[in-house]
């Protein structure tokens, strides 16, 4: 017989509905689990008395499955009395593990579709096809059985049903999770066609300058495009140059504000920051009327933010505290530092210097700070390298409400994550901000080495990364990628007020889905009809000709489909 994990999600996966009460006036079909008469028992079903005195015994290996008896033309009084009876017997949901397949079998015969075995590569592949990575960690335990399981096997590429189950059985809730189109996306394929036509358009574009104040900036190439994401889910896509490291630069500002908050809280760090806009370009020597910087993504309210990590600790200590939290941030993807660029930034920084001095001037860091030791830790984190892929899950861990996708772990506090957004979104895009929230609708901060970091808040992060900026110092084929996204999907912030033009919703599907496949009250047909849906391998075979002889009673079997 087929046994259970039982659990939250597996509930609401698989567990069977409550019993329609039939209406009087009609009729409609019920069911109910009362055993049928000992001359028309289902093949392997337990006596009553069996269930009372031991567990029901284990079938052979056998090619037919017993499902429950369906009654014709039953009262709602019967039904009431023989639940009671049910109820009083105690016989639940547990005494019949048999009802259906369990996950791993319903997960082998969706990826078979009629075939006893099944090579590695075809899961693999369908599992790519759903959003997930072979090296996603949360699947780690189960690739890592794949692997050796594959090499006990004589060819060493397929594996039957036994086998399949044993390598997923360790991540079935996750797995049963993809193949049944439960994620955010649940069309991944078709919606990741459309972000590849938008990377093809983004990618004629060929105006914009690569920026040279930075000496190691300029020698990336003006023809590098890369675009990247991760959704809540930790569903990934990535196309272009998305393992090219880059530095972050100013897109590490939000980063660093969110750790500080998360250490020190809202009120504490905005008693030396503002939060408003400055109208005002990214690195001018200009506070507001309380002498504060203007907000956490200009230079001055960085350089301020930075004087917040990891306080009275040496620089060592801050860098390395900073890191790791990018890296729980990145779901331990690749997260480095280009010490060529720290210097060549410093070297340059007449500018933040000057602002730091100003700063120091105005009595702007918490006393006892060393502005020069800040000045040099704010240059290393701008010279924090990361991949387009790895800052893709960064964004996504905003996205997820401080929760990394791909590791489970919580990195950010909620008061954090919604602080970081919020000024990201009036902020984040240099004197481009005004017109981003207006067009795009959606938290972002762009950097000088041509990153701009996007949240779809509970749906994705996404990264994006050219050389060549326009004269506000924004990504040119980045800030074209995220216009048209918008105008494609309904992200926007505001697309889905009442009575407004809708857009295509790559979130729909998956709403519809969840309402169409879950388990609410539902009749037998409709329980076969779901279990049709999950295991092409099984089908509803007619009664027997011995079996309609009765009126009330009609059992029926789910039969493998020979080959």
């Amino acid at each position: 017989m087929f046994h259970f994990r039982f659990s939250t999600v597996l509930k609401e996966l698989f567990e069977l509905a409550p019993l329609k009460r039939p209406f009087p006036a009609c009729r409609q079909r019920s069911w109910s689990r009362a055993p049928p008469p000992p001359h028309r028992r289902c093949f392997g079903s337990v006596p009553a008395g069996d269930a009372r005195t031991g567990p029901p015994r284990r079938l052979a290996a056998a090619q037919r499955r017993s499902y429950c008896v369906k009654t014709e033309g039953a009262t709602s009084v019967e039904l009431e009395e023989q639940l009671k009876k049910d109820a009083a017997e105690g016989n639940d949901k547990r005494r019949h593990p048999g009802i259906l397949p369990s996950l791993e079998d319903l997960l082998f015969y969706t990826v078979a579709e009629g075939q006893e075995k099944i090579p590695a590569h075809k899961f693999l592949t369908a599992l790519k096809g759903t959003g997930l990575r072979t090296g996603d960690p949360r699947l780690k335990e189960c690739m890592e059985t794949l692997k050796q399981t594959l090499k006990a096997t004589p060819d060493g590429v397929t594996l039957d049903r036994h086998l399949f189950k044993k390598c997923v059985q360790s991540n079935i809730v996750l797995l049963t999770q993809a193949f049944r189109k439960k994620f955010v996306i649940p069309d991944f394929q078709a919606f990741t066609s459309h972000i590849d036509k938008l990377y093809e358009k983004a990618k004629k574009l060929t105006g914009g300058q690569v920026a040279d104040y930075i000496p190691q900036l300029a020698k990336f190439s003006p023809d590098l495009w890369a675009v990247s994401l991760c959704t809540v889910d930790g569903q990934r896509h990535t196309v272009g140059d998305t393992k090219v490291p880059f530095c972050l630069q100013s897109c590490v500002k939000p980063l660093k504000y969110a750790v500080a908050v998360h250490d020190h809280g809202t009120e504490y760090v905005h008693s030396f920051i503002g939060k408003e806009p400055s109208g005002l370009r990214f690195n001018k020597l200009f506070l507001n009327e309380d002498d504060k910087p203007h907000n956490p993504m200009v230079n001055a309210g960085a350089i301020v933010c930075t004087s917040l990590i990891k306080q009275h600790a040496s620089n060592a200590e801050k860098f390395d505290y900073a890191m790791n939290f990018l890296k729980n941030m990145a779901g331990n993807e690749y997260v480095g530092f280009s010490n060529a660029t720290f210097q060549s930034e410093r070297e340059s920084g007449d500018r933040n210097f000057a602002i730091g001095y100003y700063l120091k001037e105005k009595k702007c860091f918490p006393e006892g700070t060393d502005m020069t030791s800040v000045l040099d830790l704010y240059f290393q984190l701008c010279a924090i390298e990361v991949t387009c892929e790895s800052a893709s899950v960064m964004a996504a861990t905003l996205a997820n409400g401080g929760i990394c996708p791909i590791t489970g772990e919580r990195v950010l506090s909620p008061e954090a994550v919604r602080n970081t957004l919020s000024l990201m979104h009036s902020c984040g895009m240099y004197d481009f901000s005004g017109q981003f929230a207006f067009h795009v609708g959606l938290p972002a901060k762009s950097g000088v080495a041509g990153g701009i970091l996007l949240v779809v808040p509970n749906v994705m992060g996404i990264m994006c990364w050219s050389p060549p900026l326009d004269k506000l110092g924004n990504s040119v084929r980045g800030i074209q990628f995220c216009t048209d996204l918008v105008e494609l999907f309904n992200f926007h912030n505001y697309d889905n007020l009442r009575h407004f033009a809708k857009k295509h919703d790559p979130r729909k599907e998956g709403g519809d889905q969840r309402q169409q496949h879950s388990f609410g009250p539902m009749d037998y047909e409709s329980l076969q009809q779901e279990l049709a849906l999950k295991a092409p391998l099984w089908k509803k075979v007619s009664p027997t000709e011995s079996d309609q002889d009765s009126s009330t009673t009609v059992v029926y079997r789910m039969d493998k489909v020979s080959k």
